[in-house]
């Protein structure tokens, strides 16, 4: 869950971007019949979240004195902040909220269902650049002799189908490693400092893979794949890797798809999530592991 002080900043944020120039009168107006709101918002602690927010997210909420106003000074840095425009959309309120609110059974949203508790300690180890001690379950065992604790220094944190990952290196294993924030039993932050590396680059380091899952050892490869019927549409509108590029098609009937990636385990599963609606026309490596892979999906029900 997102802390309440960072709520506020978003809601702030948002109301300005969406309905400022507004004078204080106005956002505090705006705040108390907010249906989260717990009083008046005093004009200290509305000068409080001005900083707060250019703290976290770059963004300055000045003062047209002219017309004793507030509004947002330099709205463009959010373009560049993608993990801020995420939070906006995310955690923003509606302008009909209250509309919204009595329609909250009729409006499903879909949910990060575990591995959320930990955020807020992880992002402070990651803005002061110090280590993690993790208690950690892997999925191999439940049992309590396999857990295993380890210190991680924090570098990236990434979303992907519904689950959160920390990137980052393990001073046991000597490396980089991603972890499922679903499996931390337990972390607590060190005072131990860290560098990140001058040169790390998170996008060049997820560049070519689907997913979470990176092998320094897989080369690059040409995957080609070819999507039938409303697959082809899907695809379009939902690229599978940054790399796509279409090629040949026919009206309604298929398209062919391209991409430059690493053949992982998480490309193979996105592949099968979509069933007969794709073809894999080459690699004939990954031709004979969906083979495989079906096969063996196969024998489960004769």
């Amino acid at each position: 869950m997102i802390s309440k002080t960072y709520y506020k900043y978003i809601w702030l944020l948002d109301l300005l971007l969406k309905d400022g120039p507004l004078p204080f009168e106005f956002i505090d107006l705006f705040w108390v019949n907010n249906p989260s709101s717990d009083g008046p918002l005093p004009l200290r602690t509305f000068h409080e979240y001005r900083k707060g927010i250019k703290e976290m997210f770059g963004v300055e909420i000045a003062c047209d004195r002219s017309k004793n106003v507030y509004y947002v000074k330099n709205p463009e840095v959010l373009e560049e902040n993608k993990p801020a425009k995420w939070l906006l959309s995310k955690f923003s309120i509606p302008k009909g909220f209250v509309a919204f609110n009595c329609m909250k059974d009729r409006i499903l949203l879909e949910e990060i269902p575990r591995g959320t508790a930990f955020l807020n300690t992880i992002m402070k180890a990651m803005q002061k650049n110090v280590e993690l001690r993790v208690g950690y379950q892997r999925y191999e065992s439940e049992q309590e002799e396999h857990l295993q604790e380890f210190h991680i220094q924090p570098y990236v944190l990434k979303v992907f189908n519904r689950r959160w990952y920390l990137l980052g290196y393990i001073k046991e294993k000597e490396g980089l490693r991603t972890i499922a924030l679903d499996r931390i039993l337990d972390l607590k932050m060190l005072s131990n400092s860290f560098e990140l590396p001058k040169n790390f680059d998170a996008k060049k380091y997820f560049a070519d893979v689907v997913g979470v899952y990176v092998n320094k050892d897989l080369r690059v490869r040409n995957v080609k794949i070819r999507a039938y019927g409303i697959q082809a549409d899907y695809l379009r509108s939902t690229p599978l890797h940054k790399s796509q590029s279409e090629g040949r098609s026919k009206y309604r009937e298929y398209a062919e798809f391209s991409y430059r990636l690493c053949i992982t385990p998480e490309l193979i599963s996105q592949l099968l999530a979509m069933g007969e609606k794709i073809e894999v026309l080459e690699p004939d490596e990954l031709k004979e592991e969906m083979k495989k892979r079906i096969n063996n999906m196969f024998n489960f029900y004769k």
